[in-house]
């Protein structure tokens, strides 16, 4: 069985960490979550007052991107990748509502994109690695031999972060978040530095209505397909 590259794209909340980490898992490739990588620099942004109002600072977070060092590192007790930020774990920080609400901006700037790509395309080196995000099969690895992109009403996805986060203790709003989910997929569609689309050559997979179970069967038959 030969190892490959496999890129899973789409919409915010769809569920792509969640099917990208469990693949990974499975079939023991290195799992990347591209998407907090772009959390953590909006979080280093957020923390060094370079975004207001949902504007960043681009000249000088340009000047401090050296500044930004991201890694991930096994979590001894839960088996994951958790992601650091300057040598501190912020994987519970980047998942909130604040960070939410502004990573799209971030994620939108070109030089961060250019300087993400160029670090996970270092991860991706000799295959066997799943990655999720919004451009990781038409940008990142436009060569990766497995394509996904995953699809699900706004609703759904909004519904979905709610309980996620309720279930951490944040009191939240769900017409906050369904309005945060169209916004950022309205700026992920339209920004003009690697915008999110289908790519060619990837298979689409509506999971609104699935189970996680229904879900990982799909997902593995798939999987087995492109590497006999």
């Amino acid at each position: 069985m030969k190892n490959i590259v496999v890129a899973i794209d789409g919409f915010s909340s769809c569920g792509k960490s969640t099917m990208a980490k469990w693949l990974a898992k499975e079939v023991g490739y290195k799992y990347i979550d591209s998407g907090a990588m772009y959390r953590a620099v909006t979080l280093f942004c957020l923390r060094n007052n370079l975004i207001k109002d949902g504007v960043v600072d681009t000249e000088k977070l340009e000047k401090r991107m050296n500044e930004v060092k991201i890694e991930f590192r096994v979590n001894e007790n839960t088996g994951k990748s958790d992601t650091y930020l300057n040598g501190e774990c912020v994987e519970s920080e980047i998942r909130g509502m604040e960070v939410s609400s502004n990573v799209s901006p971030v994620a939108a700037v070109p030089f961060v994109r250019h300087a993400m790509v160029d670090l996970q395309r270092s991860y991706g080196e000799g295959g066997g690695i799943v990655m999720d995000g919004r451009d990781i099969g038409t940008t990142v690895f436009p060569n990766a031999e497995l394509k996904l992109y995953v699809v699900a009403s706004a609703e759904v996805r909004a519904q979905r972060r709610y309980d996620e986060l309720t279930a951490k203790g944040d009191t939240v709003s769900f017409d906050d978040i369904l309005k945060n989910v169209q916004e950022r997929d309205y700026i992920d569609m339209n920004r003009a530095e690697s915008p999110l689309r289908k790519a060619d050559d990837a298979i689409e997979l509506d999971n609104g209505l699935l189970t996680i179970e229904e879900q990982n069967k799909w997902l593995m038959q798939i999987f087995n397909e492109k590497t006999k």
